[in-house]
């Protein structure tokens, strides 16, 4: 396979900004509708990049440097590689997922979604160097999860593979059935590999899903907010994972006739408010309140914003342009900092730049790639009002420019 650049190939697109690490600190550019999405698309495929080509090239393994906290190398060493990909793919997905087409965005599409279907089938082939663990330790089952998800979100990808490498995906996806779930987040894990085999297969363990769901109507706190597991944590966890595995569980069982309407637009209803919630959280640089743990995943912090924004359910607080301009502006306070990505590319532990204890044990190099979920919404066609809308102001510029806003209520239920 030859491999273009990666600076060759952002060349091929229309582009308003070439590299990252540019950006003043704080500053929010004001840019035009086609800006925001360039900029956007390139800091995608520059996270993205390094993972696929190395996976598609089966030298994953032998390439991507595995960072995480001191002493945790050779722990983390086992399971780095399928964070990568799984959380790489989950972000992706919607992109690659768009209608086929000959402009430079659609020809690097179908690029990146040869990369990913290789990569998967290089992942998931018992005979491939890069064959990835799905079942030592307990890690694999997050990111079979997360692999699963990016699935669900583009099923162009699972088309596309051979019935070999179908079969190879679901036999690592049931294989990660043998790690038990904690009782907390994790258990919408195994829901969500679930939901993706009776998604692509009509077959699954229903009683992973009905669980997952019902404990976590029970972890309910009120005003939008799960807990994570009985208690209740302050972090993004119901970003990072609750309420978007949530969303797409319900409505893949939903599709498949196995759930009512009532439950999904209950959770969707409580999903729409913690919409509103992040989209105050995003402060006027674009910076946002640094508590919790995995707050490496940087962008990724903001999932649930994006993917409520990508499957057109924005509350009517909330307009596109606002939110896209919002998330813009965590995108660059997160990914635009020097450290950012080591000299090879590769994504490095930090909120803001390179700082390396920020991240926990369980935190190393293919943890990071998380960041990608912030991206979703590129998943809408440029004529979408996401893209189209004008830029508008956030409610925290809006406010601190003292600027009318109106009032911010909790919901019941």
């Amino acid at each position: 396979m030859k491999r273009r650049t990666f600076t060759g190939l952002l060349s091929s697109l229309p582009l308003a900004i070439t590299q990252a690490g540019t950006v003043t600190q704080g500053t929010v550019l004001n840019q035009t509708n086609a800006d925001d999405r360039t900029y956007w698309l390139q800091t995608l495929l520059k996270v993205v990049d390094p993972v696929l080509t190395a996976l598609a090239q089966n030298r994953l393994k032998a390439t991507m440097p595995i960072e995480s906290a001191p002493g945790q190398d050779a722990s983390r060493k086992v399971v780095s590689h399928l964070e990568a990909l799984g959380r790489t793919v989950a972000g992706l997905a919607p992109w690659l997922e768009l209608e086929a087409d000959d402009s430079a965005e659609g020809r690097s599409r179908k690029r990146y979604l040869d990369l990913t279907r290789q990569g998967i089938a290089n992942g998931v082939d018992p005979k491939s160097p890069d064959f990835l663990n799905f079942t030592r330790n307990a890690q694999p089952l997050v990111d079979a999860a997360f692999l699963a998800h990016g699935l669900l979100r583009a099923p162009k990808i699972w088309a596309g593979l051979t019935a070999d490498q179908q079969k190879n995906v679901v036999t690592a996806l049931q294989s990660s059935r043998v790690i038990k779930p904690p009782y907390n987040n994790w258990l919408l894990f195994s829901a969500m590999v679930e939901a993706a085999l009776l998604k692509f297969t009509g077959a699954a363990d229903e009683m992973r899903m009905d669980y997952a769901i019902k404990q976590h109507l029970n972890w309910y706190k009120g005003d939008g907010a799960y807990g994570d597991g009985p208690d209740f944590h302050w972090d993004y966890y119901n970003s990072y994972v609750i309420q978007p595995m949530l969303l797409d569980i319900v409505k893949t069982l939903l599709d498949a006739g196995k759930a009512n309407k009532e439950l999904y637009d209950t959770i969707l209803a409580r999903a729409q408010r913690y919409a509103i919630v992040q989209e105050r959280l995003i402060g006027p640089d674009g910076s946002f309140a640094a508590f919790g743990r995995s707050l490496a995943y940087r962008c990724g912090a903001f999932q649930l914003l994006a993917q409520v924004a990508l499957q057109g359910q924005l509350p009517k607080e909330l307009s596109p342009g606002q939110v896209r301009s919002a998330l813009t502006a965590v995108i660059r306070r997160t990914m635009d900092v020097p450290g950012t990505f080591n000299d090879k590319g590769w994504l490095q532990i930090g909120l803001c730049g390179h700082q390396p204890g920020i991240g926990e044990t369980y935190i190393s190099t293919g943890s990071l790639y998380l960041c990608s979920v912030a991206f979703l919404p590129l998943g809408l066609p440029a004529s979408n009002p996401f893209w189209s809308a004008p830029a508008e102001d956030w409610t925290a510029r809006r406010i601190w420019s003292s600027q009318s806003v109106m009032a911010d209520h909790a919901i019941k239920g």
